[in-house]
């Protein structure tokens, strides 16, 4: 595909350094430092535009020309990178049909275009919305429905009564409507087994990772929504809502019944404790504990967490610490000498 015919399709501003850089052919996406000749690369963060001067790329996606290379001019550098991949890479589509493994209840009700692979398994009143790709070993226990253009990777499960919206994609081995984590304690101390009697629901455009369970709920329902993307090995736990258009980094927890409002982002390893309600927009970056609640657009660090610019000022006081206690020792020393 030419330069030209790249930034005609992406909708981007061609600045060139001359016009005969605009009919070279562009063959694949890289980054900036592995680029080379054939390849388009972009920028998006200012901070790594010293690379430019060493990028062997073709061309870039920038929000302005850059001198010495063919130039696709861009409001979201990123966005378009991404859109740039698909017209040079699309995964294969499995074609639409019913593995002779496959095991699918009589009363399930299965739409037209579906991919069904070897050993799946539907069970009973189920209904899955047209396009489905259930790749082999999926699991879909009786009453689930789900929408249209669902995609199941292999060993994906999705639980009895759980609600699926449409384009939700499934990663490996996500549980969807496991049994939420609750036990009564009897007079003796042994535990006594809480039925999860709710479900869970994903509601439309919703994407998650390899190894993620989202809990079914004790009573009522667990819900993921409308465009929120959950990254792997994330817990999501019973009675929670996860909001709109929120990111979950991996390996982050959210005990039972609690809340994210929407455009929450939640960095790697964050721990909330359950019961509070995250706040729209707010950022809690990685590592944090969080106990109590978090306003609205509020960045939060530490565990326990607090506001993630005072977080930063202590944490640099804090590498200082043993230099501060060598002064005040030293300073104690003198002033007991002194007194003497």
């Amino acid at each position: 595909m030419k330069i030209k015919e790249l930034a005609e399709k992406l909708g981007c501003v061609l600045a060139c350094p001359s016009e005969q850089d605009a009919e070279r052919d562009i063959t694949g996406v890289r980054g900036l430092e592995q680029a080379g000749t054939g390849q388009i690369t972009f920028l998006s963060n200012p901070k790594y535009a010293p690379k430019l001067k060493l990028t062997q790329a073709s061309a870039v996606l920038a929000s302005k020309a850059i001198d010495d290379i063919p130039t696709l001019i861009s409001a979201n550098p990123y966005h378009d990178y991404a859109r740039a991949l698909e017209l040079f890479y699309q995964p294969p589509r499995p074609v639409p049909g019913v593995h002779p493994s496959a095991a699918i209840a009589t009363s399930a009700r299965i739409g037209e275009g579906a991919h069904i692979g070897a050993f799946v398994a539907v069970g009973e009143d189920v209904v899955i919305g047209r396009n489905a790709v259930l790749h082999p070993h999926t699991v879909v226990y009786a009453g689930a429905v789900i929408g249209d253009d669902f995609t199941a990777h292999s060993h994906s499960v999705v639980r009895e009564f759980c609600r699926i919206g449409n384009r939700v994609i499934l990663q490996n081995n996500v549980v969807i409507g496991g049994d939420g984590f609750g036990f009564a304690k009897r007079a003796d101390g042994t535990h006594y087994k809480i039925v999860q009697s709710g479900i869970t629901v994903i509601e439309d455009d919703v994407e998650i990772q390899s190894l993620t369970s989202v809990d079914r709920a004790s009573m009522g329902e667990t819900r993921v929504k409308r465009g929120a993307k959950v990254d792997s090995l994330v817990q999501v736990g019973h009675n929670c809502v996860v909001g709109e258009d929120n990111i979950i980094c991996a390996q982050t927890g959210l005990a039972g019944s609690s809340v994210l409002e929407k455009n929450v982002l939640l960095a790697g390893q964050v721990g909330i404790s359950g019961h509070l309600t995250i706040h729209e927009g707010a950022t809690i970056y990685a590592q944090s504990g969080i106990g109590g609640d978090v306003p609205a657009k509020s960045r939060m660090s530490g565990s326990p967490a607090f506001d993630a610019g005072e977080w930063l000022r202590a944490i640099t006081a804090f590498q200082k610490l043993p230099e501060i206690l060598r002064t005040v020792r030293e300073l104690k020393k003198r002033s007991d000498e002194g007194t003497k």
